[in-house]
C-alpha cells in the first residue's frame, strides 16, 4: 500500500489493497494468489467503480486520439487470449461490458443478464493487468486517481 493511500477511509483502503494485489497477481500469473484478492475484491464496496475508473484512465492513455470499434476488439482479443492461458474460464463478455462501462457506453438497465458484482471482480483485475502491460507503469498512479474522481464526482452529487 502506498502512503497516499492512507488518509483514504477503511472500506477504500481495503480496495486498494486487494485491487493491487489482484492485479499483481494477474501479471504474474499466479492462480493461487488470484483467487483470495478476487475474493476480497467482491467483498468490497465499489470495487467495480473504482477499477472502472482505472480501466477509463488506462484507455486513455493508452488511445490518446479516442478508441473505436476496432481499438474496443483489438484490446479485448489481446486480453482474452493472453488470460485465457492460465483462466480458461475468462468470459469475454464480461470484458467487453467492463470495456463499455468504462467508456461510458454501457447501460446496465439495458442488459437482460449483467454480470454479477462477483464476476466484474474475477475480471477487472485481468483487463487492469493487460492495459497496464501496453504502459509499462505501475498500477498505484491510476488507482490514486481513480480515487480522487469518485471523491470527486460523491462530493458534487
Amino acid at each position: 500500500m502506498t502512503v497516499t493511500w492512507r488518509h483514504l477511509p477503511a472500506p477504500a483502503r481495503e480496495i486498494a489493497v486487494a485491487a493491487t494485489d489482484a492485479v499483481a497477481a494477474a501479471r504474474a500469473r499466479d492462480a493461487g494468489a488470484y483467487e483470495p484478492a478476487v475474493d476480497r475484491l467482491t467483498g468490497t464496496d465499489r470495487a467495480g467503480l473504482v477499477l472502472g475508473g482505472v480501466v477509463r484512465l488506462l484507455l486513455e492513455e493508452t488511445h490518446p486520439d479516442g478508441l473505436d470499434g476496432d481499438d474496443v476488439r483489438q484490446v479485448l482479443e489481446r486480453c482474452v487470449r493472453d488470460v485465457a492461458a492460465w483462466r480458461p474460464d475468462v468470459d469475454p463478455h464480461v470484458l467487453l461490458i467492463l470495456l463499455a462501462s468504462a467508456l461510458g457506453v454501457y447501460d446496465p438497465g439495458d442488459d437482460d443478464t449483467p454480470p454479477d458484482p462477483a464476476a466484474i471482480a474475477r475480471h477487472a483485475p485481468l483487463l487492469v493487468a493487460d492495459l497496464l502491460a501496453a504502459t509499462g507503469r505501475p498500477l498505484e498512479g491510476y488507482l490514486t486517481t481513480a480515487f480522487a474522481e469518485v471523491a470527486r464526482t460523491e462530493l458534487h452529487d
